[in-house]
């Protein structure tokens, strides 16, 4: 048996090819799993719990299935869907958990979080993200109609891409800093995140000891997860 870790699927309805192979995954791989942990930005943008659209019907039945099954799934949220509430979490049968989350898994102390907060080189991401947790600013987008937060979820993605096509890679990645500093925040010597969409293995000290910080890819065209096991932890790439 196997704890699977997955992230920044970026699922939309333009993207079908990715929900199919998402759904699959589902049916297949998952089905065998002890859980499955979801490192945000499971959808390419989240308005609010009630919006509508089909595409976000057909994911919760189909993570339901896979709880019903016997398969427990939990939700950190992503810079993306970073608004998605209790109630869709009770319609997928999912456990919302903490930004930041340690579990224990096969005697491995592990921190397990989507990674946006790595990234510190980038200031004015963290400003703008600082300003978007802000709870009433929150409280009054959800409170707009739908069709506005649609309009408006539209114009960010759009500004975060005008923004993003300007800035280095560097400055968009972690910084190694922040990485220690969190790890030894919560005393682990081992780090899953996704966010970077840069799929790798890096290899580390914190408190002078060997430490691991495991990245999950971004499922553009092919798949991504890390199964953890008692014989140790992959990163896997699968066609969809």
């Amino acid at each position: 048996m196997a704890t699977l870790f997955i992230a920044d699927l970026h699922l939309q309805t333009e993207e079908p090819a990715i929900t199919a192979g998402f759904l699959r995954f589902l049916q297949g791989e998952a089905r065998h799993a002890d859980a499955l942990y979801i490192l945000g930005d499971l959808f390419e943008a989240w308005i609010g719990d009630e919006d509508p659209n089909p595409l976000h019907r057909e994911i919760a039945s189909a993570l339901k299935t896979l709880v019903d099954s016997g398969v427990p799934c939990f939700f950190i949220h992503g810079n993306r869907d970073f608004l998605l509430g209790k109630r869709y979490a009770r319609d997928c049968g999912m456990t919302l958990l903490a930004e930041e989350t340690v579990l224990d898994l096969h005697g491995r102390r592990m921190l397990i979080m989507h990674g946006d907060t790595l990234c510190t080189d980038d200031t004015g991401y963290l400003a703008f993200r600082a300003k978007v947790h802000t709870p009433w600013i929150q409280t009054l987008f959800l409170a707009l109609p739908l069709f506005i937060r649609s309009r408006i979820a539209a114009k960010m993605r759009a500004g975060s891409k005008a923004a993003n096509s300007s800035k280095s890679m560097t400055i968009m990645d972690v910084n190694p800093q922040a990485v220690v500093s969190v790890m030894k925040k919560h005393q682990v010597q081992w780090l899953i995140h996704g966010h970077t969409h840069r799929p790798d293995v890096h290899d580390l000290a914190v408190n002078g000891e060997p430490a691991h910080r495991v990245v999950l890819g971004a499922w553009h065209t092919e798949g991504s997860m890390i199964k953890v096991t008692p014989e140790g932890v992959e990163l896997i790439a699968f066609p969809f």
